[in-house]
């Protein structure tokens, strides 16, 4: 099934400053637009030359002179020479305006044609560059645009300040960057004197490992694997120039690092720490290697492993900025993971080894001593393998899958191929690694080392086991291993416990692929039948939970018979805390039947264990759920964070991205920015369409729809969940509680004009919810249906089922429907006859919504009460009739808002700033005599009528 875009946007190039750097350059961008001044400060390296050039850029436009300079560390010794650039091409335009003393002792300063010092012509000098920058502002705005300002010599710096802190309302902005070391960079203090009083400090920092990925991908970068771009983050340290240098060495290198070894350092930033270990003693360097090799070094464990005076050698690193002190922190700490990262790149692979042996005797962690034990031998040894492998299990009881998987690859490797009989081979511990993988969210290792194995492994069963892990690395994107099937019904044969797990992600094909929960839901059983005959626990509780949650979205009879069947005894522990488990299936039956806070103790559970046992999958989802929980009892404070952090751990590790999106786009339309939910509709449902997931495509379309609700745009909300009922019906789903967008579409139905459709909508989804006894659904419907009551002259009857549906909402724990109602409530009221003036009618409504800090709705009733009693009855006759006598672009804003088109979607399509759309608008409403785009859709849906 397809489906057609509910929106275009058109394409936009993304410069490298946008990436990471929006919020720093929207501070920057906000105090410039005021008349301002900005100091960018941060590391060598993080970004401040780029947004400083964008800055300048944009504003240069607005500021007939623009002066730069752009200091060197080899010249800042040369006085006046930043003068001399900033100066230099405007001189001659200004120098008739100086007084005599001052231009000389300017032209001297600059030219070099006459002896001038601070010390000799100090007033003159400070005069000169004030009058001077007087003189320029006098023609218009000047931007002062200083690159580098560390390496500013003493004397334009100087001159520069005294000017700076003098030129009150003169309109000259000066746009600055810094190099600062350390997190706080306290030393930018010193460079403010260059600078006006209102300047503001802006920081830039590191990048997060999102970022990272982004910046990499922009720059072509883009078959790096995740696991080697979160290596890149960790060494760069979020570096966004170290993290390219170290993208493009691995790009250029022909043998990527296996998981576990270290990234290539490039020479470019190996010279940027190896003349600073040049300094140390041969001793000290071997000391700090060591320190390097492991995991958290303290002096202890450098005593343990051989170095008697660790303390002194430390201490003469520290000197050089090579480790970073800290009197409260034991373990020794890199001033920045480049210089571990290089140090241990340049020592020879013989004193490599040898501090890793030395090492595997010195630490007391026993997983810490089986990784140094195998990076210090080299071949195959199978005692050293038998460690590693106890290591791995022992990573995995502690909830470190990853590491798990790195010790798994490490005892692969040493595995011999002709191992004893009943010992594990290196292809069974690969794939005991690749599995490893996947809980820890590392799909595309786990896919490398599974299609490694398939390329030589024989037995069914390995072969088996590769191909779930290829299966499950896919995610939502099954459709793109359809081919997969086929091959792996054939290595199954006629083993039932080997056609369970087949059948079982054959399931999730058909549910995700070809959206058919019917068949997903007997394929899902068939799975079950398979696993119990060939007496596989795991598979057939997972199977079982997949059913009855598939049973529980359709509104199937059986649901709770199934539920029951997955949670009985003897349960696995993995599939107790999994996302797509038993527990999993209970809080999904807890959430659809209005039991919110059960729903929240089971959710809550299961978030623990899976943080407990490293399931970043299962968190990224478990987070999720539990951000739905808390919007729905109208916490969209704590749904937003909760949500927002599923989104950063789902980008982060790959999974679940479009869910994620989904569910932060629904907590922003509640609780933060409408625009940004609307985009992160957007985005799920690209996520959709680029993994064929009709089931989450439907998911994607009603969070837009609901964004676009909160919005005001009621049209664009019909489009969207029109469709959304479409997918819905063509997927046999008729539990209404599966994504709660019924009521939704009646209520924007008959702000556009349509009742009839809208009761035809309630009647329908009411049938199926008293059926499965959806209360909270029903209080919905009966919201809407009050609405469609109200269009039609049926006040008083309008007015008592608001009330009622307030009542049970609020009694069921919805939160922000009751709000919803009452909101409802409000605007009926306000619109009878006899209505208090202004806010008054409002007031429960807002308070309900402050409660569930609800700020878009918060703002709907703000432009309600601004409004006033304008209603369906209200809008001028003579309204439709101006449509007519509107300018031709006013007609084609006009008629665009008809569509349902947002602010953003008409500019894009006429190719015109959304400010200029706004102001558009604000003429098109004064010539109407009307107050809001909805009445531009009803003055529509009255021409249609005639």
């Amino acid at each position: 099934m397809t489906v057609r875009r509910d929106f275009k946007d058109p394409v936009r190039c993304r410069p490298d400053l946008v990436i990471g750097r929006e919020e720093p350059f929207a501070q920057a961008r906000e105090q410039l637009a005021r008349g301002g001044s900005v100091l960018l400060h941060g590391p060598a390296g993080i970004g401040k030359s780029t947004v400083l050039r964008a800055l300048a850029a944009e504003n240069a436009g607005g500021a007939p002179t623009v002066l730069r300079c752009s200091a060197t560390e080899s010249e800042s010794h040369l006085p006046f020479l930043a003068l001399a650039d900033l100066f230099g091409l405007v001189l001659e335009r200004v120098c008739g305006a100086l007084p005599a003393a001052q231009r000389t002792a300017l032209e001297s300063a600059l030219t070099g044609r006459g002896e001038s010092t601070l010390q000799r012509d100090g007033l003159a000098l400070r005069l000169a560059v004030l009058s001077t920058l007087r003189a320029l502002a006098a023609e218009g705005p000047v931007l002062v645009v200083a690159d580098d300002l560390q390496w500013l010599d003493s004397a334009s710096a100087e001159l520069l300040g005294f000017a700076a802190r003098r030129l009150g309302d003169a309109p000259v902005q000066m746009l600055c960057a810094v190099r600062t070391e350390g997190t706080e960079g306290q030393e930018y203090d010193r460079h403010l004197r260059a600078c006006p009083p209102d300047t503001r400090v802006v920081r830039l920092g590191p990048f997060s490992r999102t970022q990272v990925s982004a910046l990499l991908d922009h720059r072509g970068y883009t078959d790096l694997s995740r696991t080697t771009v979160r290596d890149i983050h960790r060494t760069s340290d979020g570096n966004p120039l170290f993290a390219l240098e170290l993208g493009r060495a691995l790009a250029e290198s022909p043998a990527r690092p296996r998981p576990g070894e270290p990234l290539p350092v490039p020479t470019s930033l190996r010279a940027l720490v190896l003349s600073r270990l040049e300094m140390l003693s041969d001793d000290a360097r071997r000391t700090l290697l060591v320190a390097s090799a492991g995991a958290r070094p303290t002096p202890a464990l450098l005593h343990a492993a051989g170095r008697e005076h660790a303390e002194e050698e430390t201490a003469q690193a520290a000197a050089l900025g090579l480790l970073a002190t800290d009197p409260e922190e034991p373990a020794l700490r890199f001033a920045h993971p480049l210089i571990s990262a290089a140090l241990y790149a340049e020592a020879p692979a013989h004193e490599r080894r040898a501090a890793h042996a030395a090492l595997s005797t010195a630490a007391s962690d026993p997983i810490e001593r089986a990784r140094h034990l195998a990076l210090a031998t080299t071949g195959t040894d199978p005692e050293v393998a038998a460690r590693l492998a106890e290591a791995a299990a022992l990573a995995r009881d502690r909830g470190a899958p990853s590491v798990a998987a790195s010790l798994g690859l490490l005892a692969a490797r040493r595995t011999p191929a002709d191992t004893a009989d009943g010992a594990p081979g290196p292809d069974e511990r690969r794939l005991q690694a690749a599995e490893d993988a996947i809980t820890a969210g590392e799909a595309d290792l786990a896919r490398d080392i599974a299609r490694e194995v398939l390329t030589r492994a024989t037995v069914p069963a390995e072969r088996v086991r590769a191909w779930m892990v290829v299966i499950e690395a896919a995610g939502q994107a099954l459709g793109e291993v359809d081919a997969v099937f086929p091959q792996v019904l054939a290595d199954a044969g006629d083993d039932p416990r080997l056609l369970a797990l087949v059948h079982y992600q054959l399931a999730w094909r058909e549910l995700v692929v070809d959206g058919d929960f019917d068949k997903a839901r007997r394929e899902a059983a068939h799975a079950a039948d398979l696993a119990a005959r060939g007496a596989d626990r795991r598979t057939e509780l997972m199977a079982l939970a997949f059913q009855s949650s598939t049973e529980t979205l359709m509104g199937h009879p059986d649901a709770p018979a199934t539920i029951k069947r997955a949670l009985r005894e003897p349960q696995d522990p993995y599939v107790a805390c999994h996302h797509n488990g038993a527990g999993m299936a209970r809080f999904r039956w807890l959430l659809m039947s209005d039991q919110l806070s059960e729903a929240r103790k089971g959710i809550t559970g299961l978030l623990r264990e899976a943080r407990r046992r490293g399931m970043v999958e299962s968190e990224v989802h478990f987070l999720r759920f539990l951000a739905d929980t808390e919007l729905r009892s109208g916490h969209c404070g704590r749904a937003l964070d909760l949500a927002r952090e599923s989104l950063r751990l789902a980008r982060d590790s790959g999974t679940g991205e479009g869910a994620s999106a989904m569910l932060a786009s629904l907590a922003e339309a509640s609780g933060g920015d409408v625009e940004r939910a609307l985009a992160l509709a957007r985005e799920a449902a690209d996520h959709a369409e680029v993994d064929g997931d009709q089931m989450y495509l439907s998911r994607a379309l009603a969070a837009f729809g609901y964004a676009r609700s909160a919005a005001g745009d009621a049209a664009g909300a019909v489009r969207s969940l029109r469709r959304v009922r479409e997918l819905e019906r063509g997927m046999g789903i008729t539990d209404p509680a599966r994504g709660r967008w019924h009521g939704d579409l009646a209520e924007a139905l008959v702000r556009i004009g349509e009742p009839g459709e809208a009761q035809e909508l309630i009647d329908l989804t009411r049938v199926h919810a008293l059926r499965l006894d959806r209360a909270g659904v029903l209080a919905v419907l009966d919201r809407a249906e009050a609405l469609v009551r109200a269009a039609r002259g049926e006040h008083e009857a309008a007015r008592k089922q608001l009330t009622s549906a307030q009542d049970r909402l609020g009694r069921l724990g919805y939160g922000l429907e009751e709000a919803r109602a009452a909101f409802a409530l409000a605007r009926l009221r306000a619109r009878l006859p006899g209505a208090a003036p202004g806010h008054a009618p409002y007031d429960e409504a807002a308070r309900l919504f402050r409660r569930c800090r609800a700020l878009p709705w918060l703002r709907q009733v703000d432009e309600a009460v601004a409004a006033g009693p304008v209603g369906p009855d209200t809008v001028p006759a003579s309204a439709s009739a101006a449509l007519d006598g509107l300018a031709s672009m006013e007609r084609q804003v006009a008629s665009l808002v008809m569509e349902g088109a947002t602010n953003r979607e008409i500019a894009a399509r006429l190719f015109i700033s959304v400010k200029t759309v706004e102001a558009t608008l604000t003429r098109v409403y004064r010539k109407l005599g009307i107050r809001s785009r909805v009445d531009i859709v009803r003055l529509a849906a009255g021409r249609r009528a005639k």
